[in-house]
């Protein structure tokens, strides 16, 4: 019994760190007048509550903020799923922005170039 229990136990803490950070699958940004929108496709490996991606943001390349798209559940099983944001303003002359992914344990994810054309 105690063994089993230990297993079970092992398997729920191997299970959470597994997940690691949220990967971005692609994006694609359209412009409409002065503001783009941004359709992210994010993948990772949910868990629930204690751990999802929450979230991504649209950063220059200093690292000014110029959105940032809340995700307020997990989305275990949805993989990999789209959200967007949009109404982003991006100064004049900006030729690329990265997306940054961003979950509850880990943090950041490896940032996504994406160009402006």
């Amino acid at each position: 019994m105690k063994r089993a229990i230990f297993a079970a136990v092992l398997t729920m803490v191997s299970t959470g760190s597994q997940a690691g950070t949220p990967v971005i699958e692609g994006v694609k940004a359209i412009k409409s007048g002065f503001v783009w929108r941004f359709d992210v496709t994010l993948r990772h490996a949910d868990t629930g509550w204690n751990h999802y991606a929450d979230g991504w943001g649209v950063y220059l390349e200093d690292g000014t903020e110029l959105g940032y798209r809340f995700l307020a559940h997990p989305h275990v099983n949805e993989q990999p799923f789209t959200r967007s944001l949009g109404n982003v303003k991006i100064p004049l002359g900006t030729g690329w922005v990265k997306i940054v992914p961003h979950d509850l344990v880990h943090g950041e994810g490896e940032e996504y170039l994406v160009e402006l054309k």
